[in-house]
């Protein structure tokens, strides 16, 4: 069951970390990009100023990484069409991309750009995307995105 990605996602503890809120900001901007004609500039500027660091529902809100933040929305939305084409080789059998959930697609596409555009480690990427999945669905939701990011991350850096 998905809830509206507009809305904050209580991601516990995790949620103080910069790096954790700008990943979970990233999916929601990413995901007003698909959404919207809106230019990937006034979105980042506009989460930048309006939303990252700001209360919501009387919590405050850890302030964001705002360099990754910034990195993950331009990068994923930049490459879109290479990551889709990833994410649609890493899916199971019969499953098409445009069968997928948009918040869903979005994690897809934040955490696929991180395995293919950054340092970051796959195990603390796929965690941290996992953690987003669980904020917004049920179990079978997190499992696939779970099996996405970790074939892809197989098939960036194969062992």
């Amino acid at each position: 069951m998905t809830q509206d990605i507009t809305q904050t996602a209580d991601l516990s503890e995790k949620s103080a970390d910069p790096r954790s809120a700008a990943r979970l900001a990233a999916v929601q901007a990413l995901f007003q990009l698909s959404k919207s004609p809106t230019p990937v500039d006034r979105v980042i500027d506009e989460f930048c100023t309006h939303r990252l660091g700001e209360a919501i529902d009387d919590r405050s809100i850890v302030n964001a990484d705002q360099a990754l933040f910034r990195s993950v929305v331009e990068g994923a939305a930049k490459e879109s069409r290479t990551l889709d084409q990833r994410i649609a080789k890493a899916l199971a059998k019969g499953w098409r991309i445009d069968r997928i959930d948009p918040t869903l697609l979005a994690i897809l596409r934040a955490g696929a750009y991180e395995i293919s555009g950054t340092e970051t480690p796959r195990a603390v990427i796929i965690d941290e995307y996992l953690d987003i999945a669980a904020a917004f669905f049920d179990d079978g939701e997190r499992k696939f995105v779970n099996a996405v990011l970790d074939k892809l991350a197989d098939e960036n850096n194969p062992s």
